[in-house]
């Protein structure tokens, strides 16, 4: 009797390592499949094969327009049985054929990394469910995550719970959107792995990045809609400035303190007759709604950008402007919140997009005085 039990436990053990080596070849096969390169896709374990390989089928059936499986799919996944046979045999070296150029394909292309250093963010595309279902490469440049880390979880695990109703009213489609397509344009908090000094840390660790989030959802084949979004971090940076740019400080209800004198050659105001005005009062009144939600945006998440709006001209008239900004933290912590500092200052950096339009046209009256009176 227990030399049966010995042998079946034997019979078990053979049947058991059997199944997780036929298990073992198909994850490889599957993995070899993925347009990864080879240092990436040896490191990745079975359940990042899963998440991965379902990102791609999505992906792929997005831009084919086609849910079904393609043939030549099908035909890569038969390669990977081999029966010793002559015509698995000729499958093979074509399996192997399409292996290089799936690497070759891996590595992005020079046009493709210009066109991310020229947009200094990343490209994401959401399912209507919120699963990022595809990343650029260079999404580890901002977020000290990298593109298979991230590929096929959902975007509500890396951001602000305060930002998820924001988040979900984007990635529905309105009705009126299902055949043109919808525009986005709103600002998230999200997880970096990244250090000030530009150091890679654990995600335990992770701080909230800003991005400004732009693009267009469309109504999809293979589910009710997607989301294609560019991603670009919010550091207030200088070294954009140019003689079409000025900067400013305000307190938090958006009066200026300080205005450089660049202003006045963009604007025709002297910068000391700014001190103690709203940027309100500078604002088109048709344009009140975009400064309001960035005012919004700054108080909740700290940074933010206006969008397009137009801003007053003195003596009539009026030019494009973009205002990026950026709530500056007092040094002293506060009393009611030990740990935490009070709003110092908001600063702004106003890009002038163009050039005065309709310089005829007065309308406020602060366009026509000599001087503001404060």
């Amino acid at each position: 009797m227990t030399a049966d039990k010995e042998k079946r436990r034997a019979i078990s053990r053979e049947a058991a390592r059997r199944r997780r080596r036929v298990e073992s070849d198909v994850f490889s096969d599957l993995s070899r499949l993925l347009p990864l390169q080879p240092t990436v896709r040896a490191h990745l374990d079975k359940p990042s094969v899963i998440r991965l390989t379902l990102s791609y089928i999505r992906m792929h059936a997005l831009l084919k327009g086609n849910p079904g499986i393609k043939a030549e799919g099908g035909k890569a996944v038969k390669c990977g049985q081999s029966n010793g046979s002559a015509e698995c045999q000729e499958s093979d070296r074509a399996c192997d054929e399409e292996e290089k150029g799936a690497e070759e394909d891996a590595e992005p292309s020079e046009e493709t990394n210009m066109y991310l250093r020229t947009l200094e963010g990343f490209l994401m595309v959401l399912s209507s469910q919120g699963d990022m279902i595809f990343l650029s490469h260079n999404v580890s440049k901002y977020m000290g995550l990298t593109q298979t880390e991230l590929m096929g979880h959902n975007i509500f695990e890396f951001t602000h719970p305060c930002d998820h109703e924001e988040i979900k009213n984007n990635l529905r489609l309105a009705t009126g959107e299902v055949w043109c397509g919808g525009k986005r344009d709103f600002v998230m908090r999200i997880k970096s792995a990244l250090t000030h000094r530009g150091r890679s840390t654990n995600l335990k660790s992770a701080t909230w990045k800003v991005l400004h989030c732009q693009g267009r959802a469309k109504a999809c084949i293979t589910s009710s809609s997607c989301l294609l979004l560019t991603c670009q971090p919010l550091p207030l940076s200088h070294r954009l400035l140019s003689t079409h740019t000025f900067t400013s400080q305000h307190r938090m209800d958006m009066k200026f303190t300080y205005c450089d004198q660049r202003v006045t050659n963009l604007l025709g105001y002297r910068a000391e007759e700014l001190l103690g005005r709203s940027i309100y009062d500078l604002c088109h009144t048709m344009d009140i709604n975009c400064l309001t939600k960035n005012h919004i945006n700054l108080c909740i998440k700290s940074q933010s950008v206006s969008g397009q709006y137009r801003m007053l001209v003195r003596g009539g008239g009026f030019v494009w402007v973009e205002t990026h900004s950026a709530v500056i933290p007092s040094s002293r912590p506060s009393r009611s919140r030990p740990g935490t500092s009070p709003p110092l200052c908001i600063l702004c950096v106003t890009y002038v997009l163009s050039g005065v339009e309709e310089p005829s046209l007065q309308l406020s009256l602060d366009q026509t005085v000599p001087t503001y009176q404060c």
